[in-house]
């Protein structure tokens, strides 16, 4: 078969775990790149290879997949490939990955690609571990009954990587895909319907037809008067889709299993280190307890391993931005580069750390064959809330950052699942509300302790206990409220223990840091520039006759330059455009307990949580968000101009402590939704809910307390 495009295209496709994601390591290294399939926010990973002859082969790596009848958005990615009638998207061979101690469980997939008429290369792997639990697999017998080539891979090596290149070469030499006999055989119903579609419907293959008739209704290539001569098809016979389905897969099964029967051998017993191990991992008691340690582990790697990564990062945009300040002209150009552009470069590589160190550890244990445990241990609790066992994963990584527990959601592939996920992760409290946490309990609960365990630590708790409670409730309302076409339900295949290939691990970071930083990033940069835009500038000379209020006011007072600092940015940011849109805010936050300086801190700390105590020390003239003791001790002093009574009373206090519990985190945490969800829509819905409900409970909170 000659491809009518002019790149050569191989489709590297088999089930999940099945190692297929290394053997397109190993092919095409770094000359690769992560996109989107057309329509869907499922990764498309695309690579290109030169072969021996100096041939470019560009290869598409396809979500694992079980069978061409999907279940879920993977693989409708994979069923819709195949059975795209533009000859422009025709693959020109596939190389089929499967597990050599699985074999039985991963011939499904293979024989309907086999009956598509596709030239074809079976690659094993795990081959290691078949030698290690005495399995044989008689490849000579095997290549003959299946009727293709067959090569043994080492994805920890590239010792095989020269002799996967020469069957590559071989195979796309191959004219013609030819078989002796198909692997299934048509009912007559099922010949009629293929006979039908094959007079309208511009396609040669017999089975490419009868999986028309099966997916009609769905398939995104489909014009619509294709679709309808398929549909014409199906009404002249008794079509039955899910019965014709389960008939082939049967008789499929009964095919490939008399043949792994006859090239299968295993010597020893058939009770496996992986078999001994899962005893323990998937216990409905020990296993729950040894995944909160290993979740415990990782949350705290993340916060406590980052932050000395993350502290370099701050030291070194501060320091640059101090040397900026000092050589350049004092310009709004050089404001805009120090307090703008800088700043917000720094609000995105800050993330890379808890990013990188996540995706490391979570690839790890994906690598192990740890987190298909995890998935299958949970799966059933997060049902109930309209979620699955992976989702267990991101909403404990959101306790330290929202962004790369998100991100982690692509490995869930049901599409309701995985954005339910995503709308309620950011409830979990991350690691950047601590710094407001630590200001406001420590301002509204006493220091004594209960035991050996302090009150602030039990507000610090029920802080995190409410933002988990309400994840699940809001995950439990929408899985009432977003519709699904098809009910879920977890088809999952445990691999064998396996030592981590350290180089497809550092793939899988490298790729998740440059699509945070080259996506969302872009997104974060803007935000910072136009919030700088708003602190720094005001209307008229408003912000002039604020400066020099401020001088006048420190020459009266005695104040020394430090302080006199101070009051000039206190003033300034007072009369700034962010100044005025707080005073704008404040009738719609006043209800609350919140004045006009409460509404800044808002506004600002939407760039970042943390921002807040940076934004309440420069309006309180404290100079230094470090000094936690003076924001207290200022937001203890201040009071209203017009009433004379304290702003910061316990009731404004928790309010505002519940406003941050449930208001969404940030802009970042947005980005991040949109890009997963391919759509401001979502980000949309999810800005607005949360804003409307965090503004509920604060109302709540602040009138019975008060």
């Amino acid at each position: 078969m000659t491809s009518t495009v002019q790149t050569t295209t191989i489709a590297l496709v088999g089930n999940p775990n099945s190692g297929k994601s290394s053997l397109f390591n190993q092919l095409t290294g770094l000359r690769q790149k992560v996109g989107n399939f057309p329509g869907v926010t499922v990764d498309r990973k695309v690579g290109k290879m030169k072969l021996s002859n100096s041939q470019d082969v560009q290869v598409i790596d396809f979500p694992g997949t079980y069978s061409l009848y999907p279940n879920s958005e993977d693989e409708r990615i994979v069923a819709a490939a195949f059975c795209d009638l533009d000859e422009a998207h025709r693959l020109d061979a596939i190389i089929y990955v499967a597990d050599s101690t699985h074999l039985e469980k991963h011939l499904l997939l293979f024989t309907q690609l086999h009956d598509l008429g596709y030239p074809m290369l079976l690659a094993l792997s795990m081959n290691d571990i078949a030698v290690r639990e005495g399995i044989a697999v008689d490849q000579e017998k095997l290549s003959e009954e299946l009727g293709v080539e067959i090569i043994a891979f080492d994805g920890r090596t590239a010792l095989a990587n020269a002799e996967i290149q020469s069957a590559i070469e071989r195979l796309l030499e191959q004219p013609e895909h030819t078989q002796q006999k198909p692997f299934y055989s048509f009912s007559e119903a099922e010949k009629e319907v293929i006979t039908a579609i094959k007079a309208d419907v511009n396609t040669k293959n017999d089975y490419q037809a009868l999986l028309l008739a099966h997916h009609q209704n769905w398939l995104p290539h489909l014009r619509e008067t294709q679709r309808s001569s398929i549909q014409q098809a199906t009404e002249k016979v008794d079509f039955q889709s899910l019965k014709w389905q389960i008939r082939e897969t049967m008789q499929r099964y009964d095919g490939f299993n008399t043949i792994v029967r006859k090239v299968f051998q295993r010597v020893g017993e058939d009770r496996t280190f992986s078999d001994r191990i899962d005893q323990i991992l998937t216990h409905r008691f020990w296993g729950v307890l040894i995944f909160f340690a290993l979740m415990l582990l990782v949350f705290q790697a993340i916060f406590a391993w980052a932050g000395y990564p993350q502290d370099a990062v701050e030291e070194v945009f501060g320091w640059a931005s101090t040397q900026l300040q000092d050589r350049l002209p004092d310009t709004w150009y050089t404001s805009l580069l120090t307090d703008g552009i800088l700043p917000g470069l720094a609000g995105v590589l800050v993330f890379v750390p808890q990013i990188a160190i996540l995706f490391l550890l979570i690839a790890l244990l994906e690598e192990v064959g740890y987190m298909a445990r995890a998935v299958f241990l949970f799966d059933r609790l997060m049902q109930h809330f309209g979620m699955n066992g992976r989702s267990v994963v991101a909403l404990i990584s959101g306790g330290a950052c929202a962004i790369p527990a998100i991100m982690s959601t692509r490995t869930i592939s049901d599409w309701k699942e995985r954005l339910i996920t995503i709308m309620v992760t950011p409830f979990i409290s991350c690691s950047a509300r601590i710094p407001v946490y630590v200001v406001l309990v420590a301002f509204v609960v006493p220091a004594g302790k209960v035991g050996f365990i302090s009150w602030q630590a039990l507000a610090f708790m029920g802080l995190y206990l409410l933002g988990i409670g309400t994840a699940f409730v809001a995950a439990w309302i929408l899985k009432k409220v977003l519709k699904a076409e098809s009910y879920s339900f977890l088809l999952l295949e445990l691999p064998k223990y396996r030592t981590p290939r350290l180089r497809d691990v550092a793939l899988t970071v490298w790729e998740k840091v440059k699509s945070f930083v080259t996506e969302a990033g872009r997104i974060i940069l803007i935000v910072s520039m136009a919030l700088w835009f708003l602190a720094s500038y005001g209307p008229g000379d408003k912000m002039e006759i604020a400066e020099q209020n401020a001088v006048e006011q420190a020459a009266e007072r005695n104040l020394s330059s430090e302080e006199r600092d101070n009051l000039i940015a206190a003033q300034r940011i007072e009369n700034s455009y962010a100044g005025i849109v707080g005073k704008a805010i404040e009738p719609v936050i006043r209800p609350l307990g919140f004045d006009w300086k409460i509404g800044i801190a808002l506004v600002t700390s939407f760039a970042a949580r943390e921002v807040f105590v940076g934004t309440m020390a420069t309006i309180y003239s404290i100079g230094s968000e470090e000094d936690e003791y003076k924001i207290q001790e200022q937001m203890a002093k201040e009071k209203h101009a017009d009433t004379g009574q304290p702003v910061y009373t316990m009731a404004v206090a928790w309010s505002l402590l519940i406003f941050y519990v449930l208001a969404m985190q940030c802009v970042s945490t947005l980005a991040v939704v949109k890009k997963e969800t391919n759509s401001w829509k979502w980000p949309a819905i999810q800005f607005i809910g949360m804003t409307i409900l965090a503004y509920l409970a604060s109302l709540l909170t602040y009138q019975i307390l008060s």
